[in-house]
């Protein structure tokens, strides 16, 4: 591993080619924060995949992709005078001192639910109005859903067991059997979305992240279903032409792989 030395070396060789790259490079002159921002959202999916696939060396990759972003908009914040990357620096280690009083003050926590409390207190003695203002609009449902169970839990809006959840969800799951028979669609995908916050919070309970859990369930489907193909092709078959006992032999197949 390298020294702290040549870990701050390595940032500032970094911070010198953003400044060299604004200055001369034409594609990296046009850019703005606008015109970033849907490539930083890209860059954060692709380091969540490589963290999902245990690929270390890909999260190493995508983690510089997105320090390189980190920088060009402090670069673009230091040109207007607004801000720099030593603001932003200074700004979160502000926060993580503010904001861990047990550590940095006299706070006295037992565990990792009373840190979250505190921490969750913490921004509403700062200004916040709601605790859930922390969560982004633009966050994919299923990752808002647990953000948001996991800020009111933050201070002190929650089940007490996971028992206590899971008949919530057994509950939802009745009420939108019934609007399935009832043929009511507006309240099937209401009544569906409960089921769904519901899981969320089970999940949540039990320590299962619902969003890497769905996705590792993705993966799982994407690498069977393309062994199904490949059988099918190697079969000289097309799948239409398949039945489903044909095509469940070959995904019991992919299940052993």
């Amino acid at each position: 591993m390298n020294t702290r030395s040549e870990q701050l070396a390595a940032f500032d060789r970094l911070l010198t080619i953003m400044d060299e790259l604004r200055e001369q490079c034409p594609w990296d002159k046009k850019q703005t924060m606008q015109t970033l921002r849907h490539l930083t959202i890209e860059e954060t999916y692709e380091l969540g995949d490589a963290i999902l696939d245990n690929d270390l060396e890909e999260v190493k990759k995508e983690l510089g992709d997105i320090l390189l972003h980190i920088v060009f908009y402090a670069k673009i914040g230091s040109e207007t005078q607004d801000f720099d990357i030593a603001d932003v620096a200074n700004g979160i280690c502000e926060k993580l001192i503010n904001r861990h009083p047990h550590i940095y003050g006299d706070v006295k926590v037992e565990n990792e639910e009373e840190v979250k409390q505190n921490w969750e207190n913490i921004k509403l003695k700062e200004g916040k109005k709601s605790v859930l203002e922390g969560v982004p609009n633009g966050l994919p449902s299923l990752v808002k859903a647990n953000r948001i169970q996991d800020k009111v839990a933050g201070v002190g809006f929650d089940w007490e067991k996971p028992e206590q959840v899971f008949e919530k969800l057994k509950e939802e799951l009745g009420e939108f059997q019934e609007e399935v028979e009832a043929n009511n669609a507006d309240k099937m995908e209401s009544e569906f979305g409960d089921v769904l916050f519901s899981m969320v919070n089970y999940a949540r309970f039990l320590k299962i992240n619902p969003e890497n859990a769905l996705e590792r369930t993705n993966k799982k489907f994407i690498k069977r279903f393309q062994y199904l193909e490949q059988k099918a092709k190697e079969a000289g078959k097309p799948m239409k032409d398949m039945t489903l006992a044909e095509m469940d032999v070959f995904w019991e197949e992919a299940k052993q792989l």
